[in-house]
C-alpha cells in the first residue's frame, strides 16, 4: 500500500509528487495525458497564453530551479509553459512515479480495521486498483472542457475543435471558413490568430467580455537577471499580496480623485499591467460606483479600437468589469476591423442546430468549413464530480454536492476523510496566482501528514460544522465584492443545471493563509483526528 496517491500531473500534482518524496511519502501519480502539464498540456489553440506574468507564474520551492529557467516573453506561451514543467519533472526525476496515459475514474474509502489502516481504493481507466493511505486530488480547475448540447452537433460535415481539448499537431485553417463559438478568454486569445489564417471567421457570441491589453515583449537577458537577483524580495511581496502577485495594494479609492486623475491612471495601467488593471483602484472590485469608472474606460476603449459602431456596441459588456474574469489579449478587438470577421449576435437570437454544412440561426445557415468551441470549463468541481468518488459509508461526492459543495478550507470535504483537494472549491484558486496558491496547498497538506505520521494518527477528515461555516464565510466574503451576484463561470452559470453558489474564494491570499495557519495552530481546529488504536474522533489530537 502506497503512502499517497496523487491524480493529475499538471502544477499541483508535479508539486506533490516532488513534495511527498521529499518527505519519504511513498507516492505515485496518475496522469491521463502521455505526459506532465495539465492544463498547459491539453490546451494547445492558437494564441494560448497565460495571463500572469511568466517570471511569477513559475515554482518558488528550489532556488537552483529559480535561477537556471530563461523565461523569453512577458507572457509565456502554451509550448514555453508546457516546457518550463517539463523541465521541472527532468530535473527532479518526477516521471519514474507517474503513470501517464491513465485516468482516475473511482476513489473509494475503506476503513481501518485489524490488519490494514484507513485507505483509499483508487481504480483507473484500465481497470486496475491501487491503494494509498491518503488521495490527493490535483485534478485542476480548468480541465473539464464544457461542449454545448447544440442540435446536431454530430452531424457537422466539416471538422469540430474544442480549445481545451486541442490536437498535438498544427491545425491549418488556410482558407476555410471557420466558425468560433465563445469570447471568453481562450476565444479571445484564439481569434485573432485564426483569423490571420483563415479564409473567413465567423464569431459567434452569446456575451462579450472585457479584455485589457497584454502588451506581451520579450525578455531581454538583462531584465531577467535583474529579476532573478530580487526573487527572493519578489517571492515574499507575492505572498504579501491579494492575488499572490508582488503588487502593492493601491491605497485610494476611484471616487477620491479628480476625472482626469482617475483616467490618467486608468491609462497608465491599461497599457502596463494586464489582469491588475483591475486594482488601479482599491475599490473596483469592491464598490459599484467605482467599479462603473474603470467599465466605462474600457468600454470607451472598445468604442475606440472598433471601426464599425454596431460591431463596437456588441463588443461592450454591460456588467460590472471583474465579476466575469477578465481577459488579456493581443489585438482582440481590432480583429472585427478585418474584412474577413464577422461578429454574430447570438445573445436574443440563439443558435438553433448545426447542420451538416454549418450552424443555423433562425432562417440563416452560416456555412462554414471548422467550428472551434471556446466554450470553457466545467471549472473548478468538474474534474471531481466527473469520478466516482466514495467517502465513508459510501457516500458519493456528487450526491453530497448536489445543491453546491463544501469543503473545509477548500482542502478537505466531510465524509471523505484522508481525501485532500488541491485549489478545491472555497480556495482562492483561479483569483490569485495558481502556482503559487498550489505551492501553498501543497505545502499545508504535507505539513498535515507529517504531523499525523509522527503522532500515529490513521485518518482526518473535516467536521460537518466547519466546513458549513467556511461555505457562510465564502459567500459572505464574495457578498462583499461586485463578483457575488454575477452569472459567470464562477458560479457555474456556464453549466446548465449546475448549482449556484461562488466557487473560489474572494477575501485574497494572505487572508485565507492566514486562516490556513491558524487552523494549524489551534490543533488543526475544524477536523477530526483519529489514531490507529481508537475508532473515536478527536479534534484535538
Amino acid at each position: 500500500m502506497l503512502d499517497v496517491i496523487v491524480v493529475g500531473a499538471g502544477f499541483a500534482g508535479v508539486y506533490a509528487l516532488y513534495k511527498f518524496r521529499r518527505l519519504d511519502f511513498s507516492v505515485r501519480a496518475f496522469e491521463a495525458g502521455d505526459d506532465v502539464g495539465g492544463t498547459w498540456y491539453w490546451n494547445r489553440y492558437p494564441g494560448c497564453r497565460c495571463d500572469i506574468e511568466s517570471i511569477y507564474y513559475s515554482y518558488q520551492f528550489d532556488d537552483d530551479l529559480q535561477q537556471e529557467w530563461e523565461w523569453t516573453e512577458r507572457y509565456a506561451s502554451q509550448p514555453e509553459i508546457l516546457s518550463y514543467i517539463r523541465h521541472v519533472a527532468e530535473r527532479f526525476d518526477l516521471r519514474r512515479d507517474i503513470q501517464f496515459n491513465t485516468r482516475v475514474t473511482a476513489a473509494t474509502f475503506e476503513e481501518a480495521t485489524d490488519r490494514t489502516p484507513s485507505h483509499w481504493t483508487v481504480t483507473t481507466d484500465d481497470g486496475q486498483t491501487h491503494r494509498a493511505r491518503f488521495c490527493i486530488m490535483a485534478s485542476g480547475v480548468l480541465s473539464t472542457p464544457n461542449l454545448p448540447d447544440i442540435p446536431g452537433r454530430d452531424a457537422f460535415a466539416g471538422d469540430t475543435y474544442h480549445t481545451g481539448q486541442w490536437p498535438h499537431e498544427e491545425v491549418d485553417f488556410t482558407g476555410l471558413k471557420v466558425a468560433v463559438i465563445g469570447t471568453g478568454s481562450s476565444g479571445i486569445q484564439c481569434i485573432p490568430l485564426i483569423a490571420a489564417q483563415a479564409g473567413h471567421v465567423s464569431v459567434f457570441q452569446r456575451t462579450p467580455n472585457y479584455a485589457v491589453p497584454a502588451s506581451n515583449r520579450p525578455l531581454d537577458p538583462g531584465e531577467l537577471d535583474e529579476v532573478k537577483s530580487r526573487y527572493g524580495e519578489i517571492r515574499a511581496a507575492s505572498k504579501k499580496g491579494f492575488t499572490a502577485l508582488p503588487f502593492k495594494p493601491a491605497g485610494r479609492s476611484a471616487l477620491a480623485v479628480s476625472d482626469r486623475e482617475r483616467e490618467d491612471v486608468y491609462e497608465r495601467w491599461w497599457g502596463n499591467f494586464g489582469l491588475a488593471f483591475q486594482g488601479a483602484f482599491a475599490d473596483v472590485l469592491f464598490d459599484a460606483q467605482a467599479n462603473r469608472t474603470a467599465a466605462e474606460f474600457v468600454r470607451r476603449k472598445i468604442s475606440d479600437l472598433v471601426d464599425d459602431e454596431k460591431v463596437a456596441e456588441l463588443l461592450t459588456p454591460d456588467f460590472p468589469l471583474g465579476c466575469k474574469r477578465m481577459c488579456v489579449d493581443t489585438d482582440y478587438y481590432p480583429t472585427y476591423n478585418r474584412n474577413n470577421v464577422t461578429l454574430v449576435d447570438i445573445s436574443r437570437d440563439p443558435i438553433d442546430g448545426i447542420v451538416p454544412e454549418g450552424i443555423r440561426v433562425g432562417e440563416t445557415v452560416h456555412a462554414v468549413d471548422a467550428i472551434v468551441f471556446a466554450t470553457g470549463y466545467d471549472a473548478i468541481t468538474g474534474a471531481l464530480l466527473a469520478m466516482d468518488l466514495r467517502g465513508r459509508n459510501g457516500l458519493l461526492l456528487r450526491e453530497k454536492w448536489t445543491d453546491g459543495p463544501r469543503v473545509y478550507l477548500g482542502l478537505a470535504t466531510h465524509g471523505f476523510p484522508n481525501l485532500f483537494m488541491v485549489n478545491g472549491p472555497g480556495s482562492p484558486s483561479v483569483l490569485i496566482n495558481m502556482v503559487t496558491g498550489v505551492e501553498q496547498h501543497v505545502d499545508w497538506i504535507a505539513d498535515c501528514l507529517v504531523h499525523m505520521r509522527e503522532r500515529g494518527l490513521d485518518a482526518i477528515e473535516a467536521e460537518a460544522q466547519h466546513e458549513d461555516a467556511w461555505a457562510v464565510h465564502n459567500d459572505e466574503v464574495a457578498q462583499r465584492s461586485i463578483r457575488g451576484d454575477c452569472a459567470s463561470w464562477y458560479t457555474g452559470a456556464n453549466i446548465p443545471g449546475k448549482p449556484g453558489g461562488f466557487l473560489p474564494y474572494v477575501g485574497g491570499f494572505p487572508a485565507y493563509v492566514e486562516q490556513c495557519e491558524q487552523v494549524v495552530e489551534n490543533g488543526y481546529a475544524g477536523f477530526a483526528l483519529r489514531s490507529f488504536r481508537s475508532p473515536v474522533l478527536c479534534g484535538d489530537a
